[in-house]
Parts: structure tokens; sequence; C-alpha cells
């Protein structure tokens, strides 16, 4: 198995002066299901080179055994600071793509036309498409063969309203991501705040925050198992 990981390239929080980026758990914990697993991993962003961390990921608080393992991991650390330019890679190269959230790609993978691209090739070929937590933001903007936006009529989930209130960044984040998804006609659910939570729809597995990271792994290998 090959996976595509697609990250942000994008580091500055709205018009605060604080940095954002992709949030570690978010990569880590796929990361090591899939390696683990004897998976071939490439991960690609935007810009290629070092892709930014979020602070607020860092903090004692959001570790776990997947970060501190990576923290440790001298190749996954080589990893994020040499990632591959999106535009470079090719997706008949790959049998699944997962993009890790954090608020970063609310900026930059919703609008780059290389992610969207990517997207629709993975889905038009039958390949699993897998986002969590803001990372399902990339697929706001891309749309079925017929024109429709892809999210509508799927079930899926993503960062929360309430989460979204909860660390207080409603005003700062570009948009809502709960509202554009059932704007956009997604079929939306979700749990408590911070509960482990993923939602999978045919192909398209989506989890709502940080803590789905690891199970919307583990699906997507089942299903790439079948």
């Amino acid at each position: 198995m090959k996976i595509l990981m697609v990250l942000t390239s994008h580091s500055k929080l709205g018009d605060t002066n604080k940095e954002t980026g992709f949030w570690i758990e978010e990569f880590a914990a796929p990361y090591y299901v899939f390696t683990d697993s004897g998976a071939e991993v490439i991960v690609a962003s935007p810009l290629g080179g070092q892709a930014p961390i979020d602070p607020s990921s860092t903090v004692s608080s959001a570790q776990t055994a997947y970060t501190d393992r990576y923290f440790t991991d001298a190749k996954a650390l080589q990893i994020i600071a040499n990632t591959v330019k999106l535009s470079t890679v090719n997706e008949k190269d790959f049998d699944a793509i997962f993009y890790p959230g954090g608020h970063g790609p609310m900026w930059d993978l919703i609008n780059d036309t290389h992610s969207i691209a990517l997207i629709q090739n993975f889905w038009n070929n039958n390949k699993p498409v897998v986002a969590v937590c803001h990372a399902p933001s990339v697929l706001l903007n891309v749309q079925e063969q017929n024109g429709d936006a892809f999210v509508k009529n799927k079930n899926v989930t993503g960062f929360t309203n309430a989460e979204e209130e909860a660390v207080q960044l409603t005003e700062v984040v570009p948009f809502l991501l709960q509202d554009e998804l059932i704007r956009l006609g997604g079929l939306f659910t979700n749990k408590e705040n911070w509960a482990p939570y993923v939602v999978k729809d045919g192909l398209l597995i989506t989890g709502q925050n940080p803590a789905s990271s690891e199970e919307a792994a583990k699906q997507l290998l089942a299903e790439l198992d079948k």
C-alpha cells in the first residue's frame, strides 16, 4: 500500500500575530498506523519543504503516545522538514489520500488547484479520500463530475462550531467548517466536543477532531484491505 498524506503550508493564524499549521497528533497517529502496517507513506504540501506545525499542538496537554514517538523519530522529523511539493505528485502512484488537519488547510488547501484535482482523481478512480478535524475544508471546492458540490448528500463530520468556540477562534477563522459543509449539502453529524468520531460514507472518511485521527487511519486501512 502507498498512501499520500497532504499537509498545509500555511503558518499564519488569520489577522492575529499567532502561528498555525498542521496538528501534530493528526499527522503522527495516522503516520504510525500506516507505517506500522507496512504501508509506504509520502508526505506532500503545497510549497514543499518544511511543513509548519501549529504551536498549540506542541503543548503538553495535546501530547499522546504517537506524538511522543514522533518527536524522537529522526526519520519522521526529516520527512516533515522535506515534504514533497504537491504539484509534483500523481494520483496514479497512490492507493489513498489522507489530509491531517490543523487550521492551516482553511487558508491554503481549500483553494489549492492541485489538491482539488487530486481529490477528484482519487474519487473518480475509486480510491479512498480521508480528512480529519479542519481538513475536511479541502473538500469544499471539490465538485462531482455533474457539477454538484462533492460533499452534497454525503455523510461527513469535521471540527464543529462548538469546538471552534471552545478554542476561541470563531472570529479568527475564515469560515466555520460545520456551517460550510452543511451549506453545501453535506449530511453533517458530530459528537460532543473532543470525543473521537469518524464518519464513513463509501470511500469518503472524515474525522471530527484530533482524537479521531487514529480511528480514521484504521478505517482507511480496513478499506484498503478489502
